[in-house]
Formats: structure tokens, sequence, C-alpha cells
């Protein structure tokens, strides 16, 4: 929350507001008007700047230039602010409104007209105008929260602390997965969580969107995830997609002796990988190997990674030893077991 800012000042108030983000943008027009009439009405004495519009609450709005609150509004009711503002604009003007005053007669005539004209309009907000803005408004709202993260939960209460099972069980499927994902509690806003099965057309919660598109519920991605099509929906959008080199590595680190052949150990497509997979058999050494045949980007992107421009390629704890002349070499001197056992 960011912290009070003047907006306007007389030789004894200041009109000031705190904000944050903006939830009911409808009320736009009706505060700028509000505001219009105030800046010329002959009951203000000092100019009226407004209300900055990215605003959920207007909060301590009315307070004295020495700290000493004079009024606040809580919220952002167009009628009270415009009485509120004018009463203290009518204060510090001339003598004659030194009689205490109603907030009516504080408003004076211009102003109070705007306020009858707004309750006339709005009745709060009801008006068939009005009700299509908020409607606009309100689905602008979701696109932006739906869209606000690669990967968006619209949950029951928090990832920390789920208030439902469906929530907790999608919850626990994707950080098991390790997808980062943001999350919004439907519990802590109504018009959302009232909004969303519109705007979604679906009933109920938890909602998971991926790259703004709607996945489903709890049920779905839980069966989309047994079925290895939720992993297959996220390569697609490129949420966690493994780089190459992230997948070189966790190759490499998938067994303390990898070994990257030609083939397999039981059948070798190469003399060379066929003599490394013999000397580490001979030596009793426990290996695991890769296929590069099977993979022509793993083949391209290890030589890359290696530095190492021919296969096969044998490595210890993520650490290149080296080809098939050095394996041999290390076999013969009876130092392969003790380099690959250190």
């Amino acid at each position: 929350m960011a912290s009070p800012l003047p907006l306007a000042q007389s030789p004894s108030h200041s009109l000031c507001h705190v904000f944050v983000t903006w939830k009911q943008p409808v009320l736009k027009n009706q505060i700028e008007s509000i505001s219009s009439r105030l800046r010329s009405s002959s009951r203000c004495c000092f100019p009226f700047q407004g209300v900055v519009l990215r605003v959920m609450e207007l909060r301590d709005a009315l307070k004295c230039m020495d700290g000493k609150a004079t009024d606040k509004l809580e919220g952002a009711n167009p009628s009270v602010l415009a009485n509120k503002v004018a009463k203290i604009a009518g204060s510090t003007a001339n003598a004659e409104s030194a009689a205490p005053a109603s907030l009516g007669m504080a408003a004076g005539p211009t102003v109070l007209e705007t306020v009858k004209e707004m309750a006339k309009k709005n009745n709060l907000l009801e008006t068939e105008t009005l009700g299509a803005n908020r409607t606009d408004n309100l689905t602008k709202w979701l696109r932006d929260l739906v869209g606000s993260h690669p990967v968006m939960l619209f949950m029951k209460a928090t990832p920390e602390e789920p208030k439902c099972g469906f929530s907790s069980k999608v919850v626990e499927l994707l950080k098991r997965e390790k997808v980062e994902f943001q999350s919004f509690d439907v519990l802590s806003d109504d018009e959302v969580r009232q909004g969303l099965k519109t705007f979604s057309n679906w009933p109920s919660y938890p909602q998971l969107y991926v790259k703004g598109e709607l996945i489903g519920g709890s049920d779905i991605v839980l069966e989309m995830h047994k079925s290895g099509e939720f992993k297959k929906v996220l390569a697609e959008k490129s949420i966690g997609e493994e780089t190459l080199e992230d997948r070189l590595k966790n190759l490499i680190l998938s067994s303390p002796v990898m070994l990257f052949m030609k083939g397999n150990p039981d059948a070798p497509r190469c003399g060379f990988s066929s003599k490394v997979v013999g000397a580490l058999r001979d030596g009793g050494i426990s290996f695991g190997s890769f296929d590069i045949l099977s993979d022509e980007e793993v083949r391209q992107g290890l030589k890359a990674y290696s530095n190492w421009p021919t296969f096969p390629q044998l490595y210890y704890k993520g650490e290149l030893i080296g080809g098939c002349d050095i394996v041999l070499e290390l076999s013969t001197t009876g130092e392969l077991k003790s380099t690959l056992s250190e």
C-alpha cells in the first residue's frame, strides 16, 4: 500500500489518499464527475485535484495539514466523498459557513445536484449502462487475472493452507511436478468467484489455467497427469520446458558412471563403444549408458557440451573421463577402477 499523497491543500487543510490496486473501475467516471463539479464550485476555496483512479479503496481521505484527521472515507462512495470534501472546503471558506452545517449545507447546491444525479443514475450501480460497464470491466479484470502468470490456479484459500481437498490435490500435483504457478483465493473476492464461473463456463473450483487457457478442475487435471497428457500440455505451452543443457546434465548425472555410446552394452554398434563396455565389465564396474544413435539432439549437443567430438564418452560423477583411448589406457595401467571410485 502506498503512502498518503497530498492531492489538494488550503492554508489549513489538505486532501490525501492511499491506494492499492483498483478493483472497481466502473466508479471512475462518477468520481471524476464529482471532482469536476468540486473544482468549479464556489464553495471550494482551494483547487480540488481529484482522486487517483487506480485504487481499490480510498482511506483516510480527508486530513488536516497538522496531521489530525478531520474525517475519513471507508470505501469509494461518490456521494459521501462529495459531501465530505465540500464540508471541509466550506469550513475554510467565508465566515458565512461558520455555523455548524449539515453535510447537505456544506456540499452546496452544485455538489448536491451532482450527488442526487449520481444516486438517481446508479442507485449504487444498478442502471443498464453502469451494469454493462461493470460487466465489461469485470471481464477485463478476469482476463488480466487469468493471464497474470503462465500457470494460474484459482482455488479456495492459499497453496500453504488450502480450504478444500480438491484445491489441495492440484497444489500437491503442481508442487510435485515442480511447476511454477501463482494462485488466487476465490474466497477472498466473491465478485471474482462468481464472475469466473461465467467467464470460464466452469461451475466449480479449483480452476487451472495455462497461458490463459482453462485446463479444468481437480478431476480433469489429475486424470491428465495420470495419462501423461498434463506434461504434454505444459511442454506444448513451453511451461517448465527442459533445455537441452539441462537435459544433458540430467543424463550425465543419471548414473555415477555414465557411458554415452553407439548402441547399448549388450549390442554395441561400433568397435570403440564395444571396447569401452568390455573394459568396464572386466573391471567389475557398474555403469549406466545412453545410445546416442537414438537421439540426434543429444548426440550433437553432447559434443558441444563436453567439447569432445567423438563417441563413446565416459563420465564419472558428472565429469568427463574421456573416450575409448583414455579408458583403455586407464584399464591397461590398472587405474580405471580407482579412477571411477574416488
